[in-house]
């Protein structure tokens, strides 16, 4: 059994849960680069934060998985095989990733925000790259909608292959077992176990 890191108290829920293989911890990490994070998510944990997160739970015996979201073409997309590689090293089984998606209003408040605030540079470049993915639109609700379908997206789906075979990850897709689950008893306090 993997020992718990020091000043660390695992919740003994998670333990028994992953005892079981009945629960796993999912970490969204958008970036590496602290400030472009501080620019993107200001109140949220750093990324720095997250990979510690990853790798006091893995040591605990706690599955996790990262969830690579969202990947914003022609802003973070490059660092998909870095992300990869540290999410590894700290210790997760999985990753997943989800385009940017920016339906009804929040696509004006995004595209306004990145050129103002985050990378005037680039804006024009990521609105882009969405189109291409959305099919002219920036946001479709499609089965589709979390990738997207364009040479870019499919670029970006190889990508991934390529590299969580590299760093070992998404080895293991066993489902979650539901062998130990039991109905609530709808007289009294529900019980996990």
């Amino acid at each position: 059994m993997p020992t718990r890191p020091k000043n660390w108290q695992t919740p003994d829920l998670w333990l028994k849960l992953a005892e079981k293989n009945a629960g796993r911890v999912t970490v969204t990490l958008v970036t590496l680069d602290h400030d472009l994070a501080q620019k993107l998510e200001p109140r949220a944990t750093s990324p720095a934060g997250r990979l510690r997160t990853i790798r006091k739970l893995s040591a605990a015996g706690i599955p996790v998985t990262v969830n690579i979201a969202p990947i914003i073409p022609g802003l973070t997309d490059t660092e998909l095989p870095s992300i990869l590689e540290a999410v590894s090293e700290a210790g997760a089984k999985r990753a997943a990733w989800v385009l940017l998606r920016l339906p009804y209003q929040i696509k004006d408040l995004f595209l306004d925000w990145l050129r103002r605030s985050i990378h005037p540079d680039r804006a024009r470049k990521v609105e882009s790259l969405l189109r291409q993915a959305h099919g002219g639109k920036l946001y479709k609700a499609t089965p589709d909608r979390h990738r997207g379908r364009s040479p870019f997206t499919d670029s970006i789906a190889q990508t991934f292959d390529i590299f969580t075979r590299k760093y070992d990850l998404n080895r293991d897709l066993r489902p979650l077992s539901s062998a130990h689950f039991r109905r609530p008893d709808v007289s009294g306090q529900m019980q996990l176990f």
